[in-house]
């Protein structure tokens, strides 16, 4: 019997009896106006977020909000001003030079301003690689709290991921930098 033998051995001897998990009641945060408080958090952490009004086109808002954007990526269905489909490409690595991606969110988080996303596209790469990120987000589906939002979040694919605010980062000397690994910029469309 090896040493690592003998100290499993042993702890597999004094093991401690499944004790029962406790309920768990928390008093979370909850919000009037959710969608006003995920448009004010996301705000805060450097996103954007938009309301979309009854009867407007989300294709002639995202062209006002990036009249610049040239390669716009999405494949959802509703999107028409998409350039290209990103499902259609062989390789992620396509995918560099994308000016703008538009995609589906699942949820909103008002406590935090993220939005939940699961895999809905062929290449992951498309949430992290493009200038600028925009979310379609459905109104009715903004929760109060982080704790809402683990009872909701389901991943596809072995992938989900909350995305809040553009990327960035400060290193040590609390220099912070925008986009430097991924989108400069983030909207979220409320629909």
């Amino acid at each position: 019997m090896t040493h690592k033998d003998e100290i499993l051995a042993r702890l597999r001897r004094r093991a401690i009896p499944d004790c029962p998990m406790p309920d768990v009641c928390l008093e979370a945060i909850t919000y009037p106006d959710k969608v006003k408080q995920f448009t004010e958090t996301l705000r805060l952490v450097g996103g954007d977020a938009v309301e979309l009004t009854p009867g407007d086109d989300p294709n002639r808002l995202l062209r006002e909000l990036y009249p610049d954007a040239r390669v716009i990526a999405s494949n959802l269905p509703g999107v028409t001003i998409a350039t290209v489909n990103p499902d259609d490409l062989a390789d992620p690595r396509d995918l560099d030079g994308v000016h703008l991606a538009v995609v589906a969110g699942d949820f909103g988080v008002a406590e935090n301003g993220a939005v939940w996303i699961t895999h809905n596209t062929k290449e992951r790469a498309l949430y992290f690689i493009p200038d600028y990120l925009a979310i379609l987000l459905h109104r009715a589906d903004i929760v109060n709290n982080m704790h809402e939002a683990y009872g909701r979040a389901r991943v596809s694919a072995g992938f989900g991921v909350f995305i809040s605010g553009p990327s960035k980062t400060a290193d040590i000397e609390q220099s912070l930098v925008i986009g430097a690994h991924g989108a400069k910029g983030l909207t979220v469309i409320i629909l």
